[in-house]
């Protein structure tokens, strides 16, 4: 089993805003700096001799341009290698190193990817709500590239604590037509006219806001706790298993 070190969820979201940064970009530089810069630099930041990323001590940079050219260009001579990062990633990359300085990271264990994909189909029931590879269903997220665009500890966060990753564009609602037909579904997408759903039978469905007699928005995930549903070892192996869907073939 291997672990990796990232900020927590909640911690992701407070971050960014005591810093007026976008979480989904604070969260993006956090996993950059997990798969790119940690394994030198340490989870902390701390494990090369003159640089401590958390206190802002940077040996050769004074200001974000510099750093910025540092990470993309890298220091001939040394040990810091060129990378090939685009200037999206790279302004995250830069956010974050701003900004962990102000929480501490949490180890995520990570166990079998293996293990982990026959937990995802058998024992955690996964597929009876999410998608992978075009396998599953459609009543929650397609998790095809989730490992691409969320770091291990948002997994573990959600795994634990559902209702910390109930974002609001991913929430269900139920609605009542005027002819009364109770539609329920997680919600697509939405205009100032319409709603797009897909229903409990998997249909995708656009509703007219004006043919509704009510419409409210769940705000409860419907996604159940792992911490009693599966062991320490086998939510560490289900992480795992998220963390390799990148999409693409496998």
């Amino acid at each position: 089993m291997r672990f990796v070190c990232l900020l927590p969820l909640l911690a992701v979201f407070a971050l960014a805003q005591q810093h007026g940064t976008d979480p989904v970009q604070l969260d993006n530089g956090a996993r950059l700096y997990s798969s790119t810069c940690s394994v030198c630099h340490g989870p902390d930041g701390d494990q090369v001799s003159g640089v401590e990323l958390k206190r802002g001590q940077f040996r050769r940079a004074a200001t974000d341009d510099e750093l910025a050219k540092i990470i993309q260009l890298g220091i001939p001579g040394t040990a810091m290698p060129p990378n090939n990062i685009g200037s999206g990633n790279l302004v995250a990359l830069v956010a974050y190193l701003h900004a962990m300085r102000d929480f501490k990271t949490k180890k995520v264990a990570l166990g079998s990817a293996t293990a982990g994909g026959a937990l995802f189909a058998g024992k955690g029931g996964c597929t009876g709500c999410h998608r992978v590879a075009g396998t599953g269903s459609h009543m929650a997220l397609d998790l095809s590239d989730v490992g691409a665009v969320r770091t291990p500890s948002y997994l573990e966060d959600a795994l634990l604590e559902p209702e910390t990753a109930n974002l609001p564009q991913h929430r269900f609602i139920r609605a009542v037509t005027k002819s009364g037909e109770t539609v329920s579904g997680r919600r697509m997408n939405e205009d100032t006219l319409t709603v797009q759903i897909i229903d409990s039978k998997e249909r995708l469905r656009s509703l007219e806001k004006a043919e509704l007699k009510s419409y409210e928005i769940e705000t409860a995930s419907r996604m159940p706790s792992y911490r009693d549903k599966l062991t320490a070892a086998e939510r560490a192996d289900v992480i795992a298993y998220l963390v390799s869907l990148k999409g693409g073939a496998r």
